[in-house]
């Protein structure tokens, strides 16, 4: 098995320039670094990752904790965030908090104890032990999709990267209200999440700005989920004056609302329009084609890894908040003809109405 020795023989370079190239502890020019890895790669050089971490106090490993199983949206930040630390020479450990506070504890210890060198968390809506576990462990910490606050006076630094959700959640109601609709209903999510405040904010906008007033009725908690918007559908369109256009908060939620409509016999959008936050790879094979909120999902996973990284170099920096812009994707089911969609790409931001 060939050792560091073998590969600064083969490069002609010193042991030490081997490990910087390694490790990116000092730069090394282009000419020997291309060198070092040549020898590497002709040698078939493996280096010891556990033989480095007592060394450098560096496991080069980051902790992910996302509800990756059960929310579909996470499955492609996710693929942005591998995507960031294996560009940079990182694994991750992936956790499942299922969005429950004492099991989201409990995984953030495990991933701690593992020592990985940071952790990019979506927290739930009550993370109050999360966050009293890593302030007093002092771990890098980049939560992602979801805003916290930590305890006043904790001196916890920490990075936050998600995507704008009020204006183009604004957007959408504001668009289903220029199609003539003066009852639309919102399956809103988790209640304590961050995004869920964010979205119902936008969605009032939207009503605003359209001159439309603000009825509690017509919002119905889905709880993020698929099963609970399914039966929060239904108690919309059970009202005495049920909505002729809904809005969810997120794609999971979407299955339970088309799941509820088809139950009823309801056509989208002949019966009943229908938006939502959220793009998902199939949305434009539906029929009619979902006229949604596209959120950067892999950029979001590639910024939190930067952040983390940057905070690994500098662990005094000033705590930071990102904001990604999301993308109104124009299509079918909100009641425009194909003839009338816009023919804007994700990516393309849509500027909400203000309140």
């Amino acid at each position: 098995m060939a050792t560091m020795v073998d590969v600064a023989r083969r490069a002609g370079v010193s042991i030490a320039t081997v490990s910087h190239v390694l490790n990116n502890t000092r730069p090394v020019l282009p000419g020997t670094r291309q060198a070092v890895l040549d020898a590497i790669d002709e040698l078939g050089y493996t280096p010891n990752t556990l033989a480095r971490s007592l060394v450098t106090s560096r496991t080069r490993s980051i902790g992910l904790a996302v509800s990756a199983i059960s929310n579909p949206y996470f499955t492609e930040i996710l693929q942005g965030v591998e995507a960031g630390a294996l560009e940079h020479g990182y694994g991750l450990l992936l956790a499942d908090p299922h969005d429950d506070p004492e099991h989201e504890r409990k995984v953030v210890q495990l991933l701690h104890e593992r020592r990985v060198d940071g952790m990019i968390i979506a927290p739930s809506a009550t993370p109050d032990a999360l966050l009293r576990h890593l302030g007093q462990h002092g771990v890098p910490t980049v939560f992602l999709d979801r805003l916290v606050d930590p305890p006043a006076g904790s001196g916890f630094r920490h990075d936050q990267v998600c995507a704008e959700s009020t204006g183009p959640m604004a957007s959408l109601v504001a668009h289903l209200a220029e199609r003539g609709h003066r009852r639309i209903g919102l399956v809103a999510g988790l209640p304590g999440l961050s995004t869920t405040a964010e979205r119902i904010t936008g969605y009032r906008h939207g009503l605003a700005h359209a001159g439309l007033p603000y009825d509690e009725r017509l919002v119905a908690h889905g709880h993020s989920r698929t099963e609970t918007a399914e039966e929060a559908t239904h108690r919309l369109l059970s009202l005495g004056a049920p909505p002729g256009a809904l809005v969810t908060a997120n794609n999971a939620m979407t299955i339970g609302v088309l799941r509820a409509l088809r139950e009823r016999g309801l056509s989208v959008p002949d019966d009943i329009a229908l938006c939502c936050f959220d793009d998902f790879s199939w949305a434009d094979l539906f029929t009619p084609r979902l006229t949604v909120i596209a959120q950067p999902s892999k950029e979001l996973g590639a910024t939190a890894v930067r952040l983390l990284l940057e905070r690994l170099a500098s662990p005094h920096l000033e705590s930071r908040t990102v904001r990604l812009p999301s993308a109104f994707v124009h299509r079918t089911s909100c009641g425009c003809p194909e003839s009338a969609v816009h023919p804007e790409t994700p990516g393309t931001p849509r500027k909400g109405p203000e309140s």
